[in-house]
């Protein structure tokens, strides 16, 4: 059984993409934590990782319900059924096309909200620490790489230009962000591949050789205006103006939201609204940012009520991610190049009851950004010590939700309000 677990982890590891799992760091485990989440809706402890990742002494087998997690991570149904899977061919398959590996492991549940709307607002968020270690002579003065986009607003294909001909291997990838689910094989005696942003955002693209990123640059995909949209794989539904945007509101009316999702008490919809690249970018320093947000739907599955307030930079993303009170233990924050996780700090300022508005406001003061809930401190963490502007907002709700009154301010100064 030992050996068909860790073919099971080595397919996991082929997945991530994220080199030897020996060099794995705290980090890379908390990270995997909220993905499995997001995929199986199931929360494995980074500690359990850990120990079924041999980093940690343990002398026990993983328990059944871990074991068909992982499987279900991997794409499998559960723990019997990647038994009963050829794995040979699985890893393979895994290895050697793109396509497949984003099937391996989708977004389905709320904290997709955190991971996808990382996708969608930044391209450098985790690069402060997941490092390439492979191919350290690989000289990248030798390549290029750059990239024209095709459209106005969404979807945007984008022409990426490279040269990759000094690569001493197959192994070129050209990959839209962070994530390296988003990589896809190109030749290397080739210069052009064209690919589909179907979701706005602040993204860092990456030409990547033999393991190691040797150009990477920024690319923004903005709106056009508002843009609404409910997730759907692989393209989402884009709704219509007269669906969401009202005259002191953005808003998806629980009925409109049902007919597009008819099984929404046990999947919930996830419904996204976003405006990115149309004010003037606003630095980190003395920003000011509020909206008021509610969640009309806590049915079923979506009893949490996930509400995820996102401020897209040229960096990192500000992520505000909000629930009902009992689930505070669910919810993450993002400040730009930092993670904080409600497993191990105390975020139970951001449980709030739905039942009215709730007001969300965060600001610069000294060396900290500050987060509000309905004016009273939630919590505060550290600035980035780097230049970073706030190009896009973005708001998410399991379910359907709304929004107001929103305010984008520097130094007093109003540089963006609507609704």
């Amino acid at each position: 059984m030992t050996s068909e677990i860790n073919k099971l982890l080595r397919i996991i590891e082929d997945q991530l993409d994220w080199g030897d799992a020996n060099t794995w760091q705290s980090k890379d485990f908390e990270i995997l934590n909220q993905l499995i989440f997001e995929k199986t809706k199931v929360s494995l402890s980074s500690s359990t990782l850990r120990r079924v990742w041999g980093r940690v002494e343990y002398n026990h087998l993983p328990s059944g319900t871990t074991l068909d997690t992982l499987s279900k991570f991997a794409g499998f149904e559960n723990w019997r059924a990647f038994l009963k899977v050829d794995t040979s061919q699985v890893r393979a398959e895994k290895t050697t096309s793109s396509p497949k590996v984003k099937q391996g492991i989708h977004f389905k549940s709320y904290l997709k909200i955190t991971a996808i709307t990382l996708v969608i607002a930044t391209g450098g968020l985790f690069v402060f620490y997941l490092v390439n270690k492979d191919s350290l002579h690989i000289d990248s003065g030798k390549y290029t790489f750059n990239s024209q986009k095709l459209a106005k607003g969404i979807p945007n294909s984008v022409i990426f230009n490279y040269d990759a001909t000094a690569s001493p291997s197959d192994s070129v990838y050209i990959q839209q962000s962070w994530d390296p689910r988003t990589k896809t094989l190109v030749r290397k005696d080739m210069h052009q591949f064209t690919s589909v942003y179907y979701e706005p955002g602040f993204y860092q693209a990456k030409l990547v050789v033999n393991g190691k990123t040797v150009k990477q640059h920024r690319l923004m995909i903005p709106t056009t205006g508002w843009l609404g949209l409910v997730e759907n794989k692989p393209v989402p539904f884009y709704l219509k103006a007269s669906d969401f945007i009202f005259k002191d509101t953005l808003g998806l009316n629980l009925y409109a939201t049902s007919q597009k999702n008819t099984t929404m008490d046990f999947h919930p919809t996830v419904v996204k609204y976003y405006n990115v690249g149309n004010f003037t970018p606003v630095p980190l320093i003395n920003f000011s940012f509020s909206a008021q947000v509610k969640n009309e739907y806590k049915e079923g599955s979506a009893a949490c009520q996930f509400v995820s307030v996102s401020l897209i930079t040229d960096s990192g993303p500000i992520i505000i991610n909000l629930s009902a009170k009992g689930c505070v233990s669910e919810l993450n924050m993002i400040c730009v190049n930092l993670i904080i996780s409600g497993k191990t700090n105390n975020l139970s300022g951001f449980g709030v009851d739905f039942s009215d508005w709730v007001l969300v406001s965060c600001k610069n003061t000294g060396n900290k950004i500050q987060y509000f809930i309905n004016d009273h401190l939630a919590y505060e963490a550290p600035m980035p010590s780097y230049k970073v502007k706030i190009v896009g907002l973005g708001f998410t709700f399991q379910g359907t939700g709304s929004v107001k009154n929103i305010e984008l301010q520097n130094n007093g100064k109003m540089m963006f309000n609507a609704f």
